[in-house]
């Protein structure tokens, strides 16, 4: 028995299956250096995932030097000559998965707090909406203000599971690897919070409506996961 040779089981993240299946074709010539890599779209089709799942990959990929993205043609392998030996490896959960589940739980979160939320609730609001714009005059920009205006929400529906929840979610991009470079990455690119839409969802708390509340927190996140799908499409 003690010359069995066996290996950890592990259960790598579904990005990282597609990355190391992609990265075998750039290696093995499939797709070679300087060729356009085919549509996110496609991809997906062909590997019978989703596009979020496309996307985490190309991350890896990208953080990696395996790809590069050329603005306003698309991505591209890297040349070998300016490419390092590729480390991929599990760096935690994709920034497109983690939005997917902050608009199933958020947005009805933010629908309950309509119902519940306290006047000195809707003030911390206000405040924090003004600490996001200061935040966003400085040079590298964090996005604490961001999480204390979601927290606060979470906070008004009065269900502790929830924002148990919705400060793990939070807790988690934070602590991922391929989220918090990525974001760094898009935010160099111009992509930040957009106010705007954080006083459409403090506007409909104000007026207590549920309904309202649920659609302005769902377009606010949807709208922040095309900002961060356009970098593949630039």
């Amino acid at each position: 028995m003690n010359n069995l040779k066996l290996q950890i089981v592990k259960s790598d993240r579904l990005y990282m299956k597609v990355a190391e299946q992609l990265n075998s074709l750039i290696d093995n010539d499939v797709i070679k250096p300087g060729e356009r890599f085919p549509s996110e779209r496609e991809l997906a089709e062909k590997l019978g995932v989703s596009r979020p799942t496309i996307r985490e990959a190309m991350i890896a990929l990208e953080l990696s030097g395996v790809i590069e993205i050329r603005t306003g043609s698309g991505i591209y392998v890297t040349e070998k000559k300016t490419r390092l030996e590729p480390q991929l490896k599990d760096a935690g959960v994709g920034p497109f998965e983690i939005l997917e589940i902050r608009y199933i739980i958020e947005a009805e979160a933010c629908a309950l707090a309509a119902a519940r939320i306290s006047d000195a609730e809707i003030e911390q609001l206000r405040n924090v909406v003004d600490e996001m714009e200061e935040e966003l005059k400085l040079p590298g920009a964090s996005e604490k203000a961001d999480q204390k205006f979601h927290s606060i929400i979470a906070k008004a529906s009065q269900n502790s599971a929830i924002l148990s929840v919705v400060d793990w979610l939070w807790d988690l991009r934070n602590e991922s690897e391929l989220s918090t470079a990525f974001l760094e990455r898009i935010r160099e690119e111009g992509v930040h919070p957009s106010i705007d839409e954080h006083r459409k969802i403090l506007s409909a708390l104000e007026q207590r409506n549920p309904e309202k509340a649920r659609t302005a927190m769902k377009l606010h996140i949807e709208n922040a996961t095309a900002n961060a799908a356009a970098h593949f499409d630039k």
